[in-house]
């Protein structure tokens, strides 16, 4: 079999991924002295303009908020070992406990102290109910719905998914209460009240998650026109990012995302179940035994 040398396109963009890779490589070495773009943009041999120019249109972020981001992560990582918040400012090269303070709030919407308690005091009370797209597992707090997963491979897998993002809270198996709420969800044709959710993700993703509501049941959106409507129409990739990090499956409808090309595109329950959903809905269709 011959192979066909890439042209001068193919070639331009291998080189441009080339030094996006090196950048990213020399970001993560030095994530935790905070580089400034200079430093970045010399590592790789352009100039700042140029380098934070071809960054953003490749990644749809800046790369200071790239740092911002590994920074957050390793935080992450640092207060998920049981270390104070001054360590963790220190070790991801936070100069005090204000600026961690600021890029928690910032990106993650909750400040250090909360993520590192994670439901610490709260009590979650959850159901495994069926519904017509397969088992789900909803959960809720005093504030509303914090979690609705369609069950894929077991119903403890789901359970531990549950327990993992909400470690420290209690929680306590109660279908009768959730039940309502999934009757409300799946079978009514027109829910008394509003669902209240309680949301916790990035400042970001919860843009992203906020455009999906508007998305009117038996219609579509792309990832491109979420992007836009939230005002970051380069953020392509950060907002299918957001999509696949939906807590709350079907009520925040992430199943109507599809791709610019007509495609169905993936769903993190499958996409024989994201077909079904698009489906019923079109047809307009209750869900009334």
């Amino acid at each position: 079999m011959k192979l066909t040398p890439p042209n001068s396109s193919d070639r331009n963009i291998i080189e441009r991924y080339q030094l996006i890779e090196q950048a990213i490589q020399y970001i993560e070495a030095h994530a935790h002295q905070q580089p400034k773009l200079g430093e970045i943009a010399s590592a790789v041999g352009l100039s700042e303009y140029h380098f934070q120019r071809l960054f953003t249109h490749w990644a749809g972020i800046s790369p200071k908020r790239f740092i911002q981001f590994l920074t957050k992560e390793r935080a992450k990582r640092l207060l998920d070992e049981s270390k104070n918040l001054l360590e963790t400012a220190h070790q991801t090269g936070l100069s005090s406990l204000g600026r961690l303070h600021d890029l928690f709030v910032n990106t993650e919407a909750i400040t250090p102290g909360e993520y590192k308690t994670r439901g610490a005091g709260v009590e979650i009370r959850y159901g495994l109910h069926a519904t017509p797209f397969g088992k789900c597992l909803i959960a809720m707090t005093q504030r509303g719905i914090c979690n609705l997963s369609f069950v894929t491979h077991s119903e403890g897998q789901a359970l531990d998914d549950l327990s993992a993002h909400w470690s420290q809270a209690h929680l306590i198996e109660d279908a009768q209460a959730t039940a309502p709420l999934i009757s409300g969800i799946f079978f009514d044709r027109q829910p008394a009240t509003p669902f209240k959710l309680d949301l916790h993700g990035t400042n970001f993703q919860i843009k992203v998650w906020e455009a999906l509501l508007l998305i009117p049941s038996g219609a579509v959106a792309t990832y491109e026109q979420i992007a836009t409507q939230i005002g970051k129409p380069r953020a392509v990739r950060a907002v299918g990012t957001a999509v696949g990090h939906n807590p709350i499956a079907y009520l925040i409808p992430c199943h109507r995302i599809i791709r610019k090309d007509g495609q169905f595109g993936n769903y993190f329950y499958g996409s024989a179940r994201k077909k079904a959903m698009l489906v019923k809905e079109s047809v307009g269709n209750s869900f009334q035994n």
